[in-house]
């Protein structure tokens, strides 16, 4: 069984490309369908969030490039246009990139708490697809339980800066004080609600909220004592707001290049500043090329949150230990679980092949004396042992080194074990 992860996040891909091979919640499952019928796939989950797409697979005989081609294929696009942005990782490799997706050290802001909860949903999708059993269910299990005692064994979620955190830093930055500037909240999901927190934190006062769905904006507003704009009085509304936030799940653009041409005309060209941290886009990029409209999106965030994330190399550093330490237990824990089955069917191979010789040398030479029968036996079942000491003594020692995996895959295939 070999485990792999291969996909693309904010280091490797920019947000162009990554919002072309997002996945939304209703495309999920088709996908995951779609992946076990791949040729040697036995489970697999996807992974999509604003920052990664990634696909773990866990297999038998799976081509490196395999997963890579099924990703360009599944979201409609040329497998060598995204081959550039690919990683892939396997078994060790990819135990250890996932408990630190998990434990939040591979995410734009490490320490932020969300991708734990974005993984435990994928975890659930797959789960109830039927795509996740034994081996990755394992694997995520102690990936849970991994970032649970990164938590509480380390400060890194204490100071943890999220997405929302540095638009709203940002924000600031550009304006000074946010006290008199109308700040619209494009979207009504957790992303924005958290966005909203942060205003008010930042003594942001003038604060509007606008969605598709009016129910979610009302109770949006309602928390945050915040002004519902109508979502088809959307653009008449811009021309008052100094700063739009846009964090929808729209896969089409929301704000696009000539509407708001005519919205910074309606403003007499008073600048305006819109911070897209939706993927895919809410906001046009064709936008950024009009006068006195400042566009950011979330990888322009990487900035705000690198000075953030300064001092915090100690904690991170302290979380690295622990994941190291436990990508090695997760390892021997695998092998031990491959390492008993295979002996067993390895023996059983063994004493059928020995009993199909004793029963064929039965029909040349007919009844054989008990004196004759116990010697017979004897005799087969001392050259099967010598034979088979071997290969056993060989994956005991494998059991504690790091390619002990590969090892007892190689004496599963030679011996043709589960086929």
């Amino acid at each position: 069984m070999t485990f792999s992860i291969t996909g693309l996040n904010h280091r490797t891909a920019p947000v162009e490309i990554r919002e072309r091979l997002a996945f939304d919640s209703i495309s999920i499952p088709g996908a995951l369908r779609a992946l076990k019928q791949c040729p040697g796939v036995q489970e697999g989950l996807i992974l999509s969030t604003c920052n990664r797409v990634e696909i773990a697979v866990a297999s038998e005989q799976l081509d490196a490039s395999a997963v890579g081609e099924f990703l360009a294929g599944v979201r409609s696009v040329d497998h060598s246009w995204i081959r550039p942005y690919l990683y892939r990782y396997s078994d060790r490799e990819a135990i250890h990139h996932l408990f630190r997706v998990a434990a939040s050290l591979d995410s734009m802001v490490v320490g932020e708490p969300q991708i734990l909860g974005q993984l435990k949903s994928a975890y659930a999708l797959a789960k109830a697809e039927g795509a996740v059993s034994g081996f990755l269910e394992a694997l995520l299990t102690r990936a849970f339980n991994v970032a649970k005692r990164v938590r509480s064994e380390t400060e890194i979620g204490q100071s943890a800066v999220s997405v929302s955190y540095s638009a709203v830093e940002l924000a600031r930055e550009i304006f000074g004080s946010l006290k008199d500037k109308a700040v619209l909240i494009l979207g009504a999901g957790k992303m924005s609600e958290s966005t909203a927190r942060n205003l008010q934190r930042c003594g942001a006062s003038q604060i509007s909220v606008a969605n598709r769905t009016l129910d979610r904006a009302k109770a949006m507003a309602a928390l945050f004592d915040a002004r519902i704009i109508p979502y088809e009085r959307l653009y008449t509304e811009l021309r008052d707001i100094d700063i739009v936030i846009a964090s929808t799940a729209a896969s089409e653009y929301v704000l696009t290049e000539k509407q708001m041409r005519e919205v910074i005309e309606a403003r007499r060209n008073r600048p305006m500043f819109l911070i897209d941290i939706a993927v895919p886009r809410n906001v046009e990029p064709a936008v950024n090329g009009i006068d006195n409209i400042y566009l950011y999106d979330i990888d322009d965030l990487q900035q705000v949150v690198a000075r953030n994330l300064r001092g915090r190399e100690e904690i991170a550093g302290q979380a690295e230990i622990i994941i190291a330490e436990e990508v090695e237990r997760m390892l021997l824990r695998l092998k031990s679980r491959e390492i008993a089955p295979t002996i067993v069917s390895l023996q059983e191979q063994f004493e059928s092949l020995r009993v199909s010789e004793i029963a064929r040398l039965r029909s040349r030479f007919g009844d054989l004396t008990p004196q004759q029968e116990e010697a017979l036996d004897q005799l087969t079942r001392g050259i099967v042992n010598k034979i088979a000491h071997a290969p056993i003594s060989e994956l005991h020692r494998h059991a504690a080194h790091p390619d002990g995996i590969h090892f007892i895959s190689a004496i599963r295939k030679l011996f043709h074990l589960g086929d």
